[in-house]
């Protein structure tokens, strides 16, 4: 969810503590796992609150810190063309809203099922529903204009 390895660190951390100190109100007709999640969930919904995203330049150079993200090359080889894809996702998973990027990455990461998102996120089921699927719309639109096309395959520009 946060994009940056350190600070997910530090939050999972931070989740570890709070679910030590709230020990004694875990209901215990209830998964573990989904619990922690929601802790982490909030934990790192708090941290996307008090960050704000980096400003892109549009006058800087390709390459450098602030400049825009250089359109996709051309199609690769298959290792290279899922590293690509993979760091295509993991941008445009940033720019997604937090309820959808968590959704999103308890759905497909994680790989629940929609009533523990739903219990997790703190929404009913339908709504996680919806997450999930606008989340996915909107990761199609963001993966179109980087020039990703559905067949996965970066197109030039």
């Amino acid at each position: 969810m946060t994009g940056d390895r350190l600070l997910a660190e530090e939050l999972a951390q931070d989740t570890f503590v709070k679910a030590w100190r709230s020990l004694a109100a875990f209901d215990t007709t209830r998964r573990l796992s989904s619990w922690i999640f929601r802790i982490a969930h909030n934990t790192a919904i708090d941290a996307l609150r008090r960050t704000k995203p980096p400003a892109e330049s549009l006058d800087a150079p390709p390459g450098t810190p602030g400049a825009p993200p250089e359109p996709a090359g051309p199609v690769e080889p298959d290792p290279l063309e899922r590293a690509a894809l993979a760091r295509a996702i993991e941008d445009a998973m940033a720019h997604l809203r937090p309820e959808y990027r968590a959704a999103i990455a308890l759905r497909y990461d994680q790989d629940l099922p929609f009533d523990e998102i739903a219990q997790i996120i703190g929404v009913p089921e339908a709504t996680a529903r919806s997450h999930v699927h606008r989340g996915r719309k909107e990761l199609s639109r963001l993966l179109r204009e980087e020039g990703w096309t559905p067949d996965r395959q970066p197109r030039s520009r």
